[in-house]
């Protein structure tokens, strides 16, 4: 079946934005009182075509195709995050950030380090990547992904800012504890992180929850979730998947296989 998908959907990876999300934009990382803080983000093989406008890298998967075909090229992935940033963000005002390009470009699970003294913050200070079997196998069975529904046409998180040094620390010490607590196997420290991660995101910038163009109740939907599951977190800005962590059976969740470096993708 991975075959015959992949001539429809292509075969560069798709990527899961675990905690520490926006802490690679430098209007974020800027304001850590205490640098680096950290994102983690999983490679995910492309078994089934994700949701659009959903938070899973689509857009830069796109421009990953345009720029390589059907699959990335046999370089370093640090090398290829580069050539990926540089194409994706060639003449716009307001670049992206580099975690989609290295969630894609990196195998296995990954956490990036950010400090805005080291290339500006818009490249990691540091790439740190666990493909250890028994951590990856977790991930597989821990991470349910339940999907909601893109984010609207037109929507920006950043209509509201609140930008305050204590909750960016607290961003970006999400993303360091979530990897530990996959490294770890410890199901109660990636519920964690992911609260603080969501917690940090609604008090930084509350749009990325909170909308008047969304319609689904996205925070009374995941705390739903957080009250019977013990960890929820959206996969991206105003929707798309919730992530809920868990080792029990969540009704309607699909599944997924973190990309190996020794896979044929």
């Amino acid at each position: 079946m991975n075959g015959d998908i992949a001539e429809v959907i292509g075969g560069i990876p798709y990527r899961l934005a675990l905690c520490g999300g926006w802490i690679d934009q430098p209007f974020i990382s800027r304001l850590d009182p205490s640098p680096p803080g950290s994102m983690t983000v999983v490679a995910v093989e492309p078994d089934f075509r994700f949701m659009d406008m959903a938070g899973m890298a689509t857009s830069t998967r796109k421009v990953a195709a345009r720029l390589w075909g059907s699959r990335l090229p046999d370089k370093p992935p640090a090398e290829l995050v580069h050539e990926l940033y540089a194409e994706e963000n060639k003449g716009k005002a307001d670049p992206s950030g580099a975690q989609d390009m290295v969630g894609l470009c990196y195998p296995g699970i990954t956490r990036m380090d950010f400090d805005p003294s080291v290339e500006g913050g818009v490249f990691p200070s540091a790439v740190v990547s666990c493909e250890d079997e028994a951590a990856v196998a977790w991930v597989e069975r821990t991470i349910k992904i339940v999907p909601v529904a893109p984010r609207p046409a037109g929507y920006s998180p950043l209509g509201a800012k609140n930008l305050e040094p204590a909750w960016v620390r607290r961003l970006g010490a999400s993303g360091r504890d979530c990897y530990g607590a996959i490294l770890a196997r410890d199901l109660k420290g990636l519920q964690a992180s992911m609260r603080e991660c969501m917690l940090a995101w609604e008090a930084l910038l509350p749009m990325t929850l909170r909308h008047p163009l969304v319609s689904v109740d996205l925070v009374g939907l995941m705390e739903c979730y957080r009250a019977r599951y013990g960890g929820a977190m959206y996969s991206g800005c105003g929707g798309g998947y919730l992530f809920i962590a868990t080792d029990e059976t969540v009704p309607g969740s699909l599944g997924f296989r973190v990309r190996r470096s020794g896979g044929k993708r």
